[in-house]
């Protein structure tokens, strides 16, 4: 295989890892950080039984490093795809590693939506869920998206760490070529496919984020 085909395969199989994890992310993340905004004390339902051990496991796991924390969930993973080495067992703790970032932006953004707004939709009857939903959600929306965005940016460093692990995608390439041949050619062109998709990441969320101010 052609140094030009191994660019494009490794580059569809960061592509595959960020979009696999970020879908898994998003899933997680959005009702985790829900949650997290509506046990707080600014919450609809103050609950500080669940809120504060949720939050103990949310800060903790995010302060685990991400090489760590791929070997720590090495016997799920071969759990779920029968494989710890590749692209699609890559994804399962870039999937998680993405849910616990966008659920603690997920409560951040609505923590910052302002308190009267909740109060209205419970003062019109709405219940919790019915004020978070049509009420704080859709308020804090476009924070939400640009700290998914700003995930998404942390998904494409953590994917290229992953080809240290047998994870596939540039960061396996950039060590078996780039690294152990010292091909520093190579080297710059993943960088620079690493910067363009960075950059295309966070124009398309700060076109979203436009989106929803509008």
């Amino acid at each position: 295989m052609g140094i030009e085909q191994l660019i494009l395969q490794s580059t569809l199989e960061t592509l595959s890892m960020v979009f696999g994890s970020m879908v898994i992310g998003i899933f997680m993340g959005l009702p985790l950080g829900i949650l997290l905004y509506n046990t707080s004390g600014n919450g609809l339902t103050p609950s500080p039984r669940l809120y504060q051990p949720l939050s103990l496991v949310v800060n903790s796991a995010r302060s685990i490093p991400y090489i760590i924390l791929t070997i720590l969930l090495i016997p799920f993973t071969r759990l779920i795809v029968g494989s710890s080495i590749g692209t699609l067992s890559a994804i399962i703790p870039l999937g998680l590693a993405a849910a616990l970032l966008i659920g603690r932006c997920v409560e951040e953004a609505l923590q910052v939506v302002p308190k009267g707004l909740s109060e209205v939709g419970i003062s019109l009857g709405a219940t919790s869920l019915q004020t978070i939903r049509k009420i704080i959600f859709p308020e804090g929306l476009p924070s939400i998206i640009a700290g998914i965005t700003t995930v998404a940016i942390n998904i494409v460093g953590y994917s290229a760490m992953a080809g240290t692990v047998g994870g596939g995608g540039l960061g396996d390439l950039a060590i078996r070529y780039g690294y152990q041949r010292y091909d520093m050619v190579l080297m710059f062109i993943i960088v620079v496919i690493l910067i363009v998709l960075v950059q295309v990441i966070q124009m398309v969320g700060q076109w979203c984020v436009n989106q929803c101010r509008h």
